[in-house]
């Protein structure tokens, strides 16, 4: 009977050096930790080859990376900065108002104070990463902390935590951090303004200018209100996969050798719920880049920063004009940003998932005694 072997691609060869890459890293600082996690290593080989044979996934992955990658450098190779103006610079008015894309100096397009569209949008991705970047680890690590502790514990530790939970997600999450923000600019811009520290890194994190810093408080004021409406998601859905795995064997086994709960919660349980988790997480950045861009536009009249919601919010005001770009382009970026992250997480799930994993994992077999090669 013949062996059969995988048939690598490119991509497996390039998978197999991040792998290597990762290993090798990660012994300097352990040195038998390989010998030990051989199998978990291959077991990440696996899923790498499965997720190079999606090329929904890899599209995903590209167009989310793609906005990491412009977010983290959009400010350094923008054109111009957010607040330039044509109109300004050059003293033509009707050139550069409303300038479709194309025009001289303007690839596309500028709004109606002669501001160039590229350099705002550029800027608002940074915008929309940092953004991201803030609310997620917050929110997901309030949920997932009330979810295991809820889940193990159980009892009137679980209904308290349960019926908070229950609270927040008994109002609709949009309508509710629209809430929390308008309440919270005032006191985060008095924070602002008072700190000249905090003034500096909100000035350089979210690339504008130290007089502009000060702009950012609705948007800071966004990032806090998101934390608290963020979390109970993920309380409820860490909870149900911490009461289907505490009643396995190796957590009755770490509890007879007297582990700590928390020793049993984060060394045991977590890694065992970690995937389906992280599939929400690949899903939820898309979901914070579109809230995030919503309840800008709802601020978008109060806000003098390039937000991609702002963009469109006063865009929007002259479609009438046929200044069409301005909320287009915005829009296909929010879109195109969502969507990838979106196809990513949905790949990402059936690779955690070993039931589905395999379908798309050994779609190339190779046999290693013999010439004949099958394509499943």
């Amino acid at each position: 009977m013949s062996e059969e072997a995988y048939e690598k691609k490119v991509l497996d060869r390039f998978s197999d050096a991040l792998i290597s890459f990762l290993v090798k890293v990660i012994t300097l600082f352990r040195k038998d930790w390989y010998r030990r996690n051989r199998s978990r290593v291959e077991e990440w080989r696996l899923m790498l080859y499965a997720l190079n044979r999606s090329p929904i996934g890899i599209a995903g992955l590209i167009l989310g990376m793609s906005f990491i990658v412009v977010g983290i450098i959009g400010p350094i190779i923008a054109p111009h900065s957010y607040d330039f103006s044509f109109i300004m610079a050059t003293g033509q008015y009707k050139k550069y108002f409303l300038a479709p894309p194309g025009t001289d100096g303007a690839l596309l397009g500028t709004d109606d104070l002669g501001r160039d569209l590229l350099s705002q949008m550029l800027y608002g991705a940074r915008i929309s990463l940092v953004v991201t970047a803030l609310v997620l680890p917050v929110g997901i690590a309030i949920g997932i902390m009330l979810g295991l502790i809820s889940g193990y514990y159980g009892g009137i530790v679980d209904e308290f935590i349960m019926r908070v939970t229950d609270m927040f997600l008994a109002f609709p999450g949009l309508i509710l951090a629209l809430a929390l923000s308008a309440a919270l600019t005032d006191r985060m811009a008095m924070a602002i303004a008072n700190n000249p520290y905090l003034t500096g890194l909100v000035s350089f994190v979210f690339a504008v200018k130290p007089n502009d810093a000060l702009n950012m408080a609705q948007t800071l004021s966004i990032v806090v209100a998101l934390w608290i409406v963020w979390w109970p998601g993920y309380a409820r859905f860490t909870r149900g996969l911490t009461l289907q795995e505490k009643n396995n064997v190796y957590v009755e086994a770490a509890k007879a050798l007297s582990m700590s709960s928390v020793g049993i919660m984060t060394k045991h349980i977590l890694p065992n719920i970690i995937g389906p988790l992280l599939v929400l997480m690949t899903l939820d950045v898309g979901n914070v880049i579109l809230v995030e861009a919503g309840l800008s536009f709802l601020f978008g009249a109060q806000m003098k920063i390039p937000d991609w919601g702002a963009i469109v919010q006063h865009g929007s005001q002259y479609l009438v004009n046929g200044a069409w770009w301005l909320v287009m382009i915005p829009g296909l970026a929010i879109l195109i940003s969502v969507l990838g992250w979106n196809l990513f997480g949905d790949t990402l799930r059936d690779i955690l998932d070993p039931r589905t994993r395999r379908s798309i994992e050994f779609k190339v077999k190779k046999r290693k005694r013999g010439e004949e090669v099958t394509q499943e």
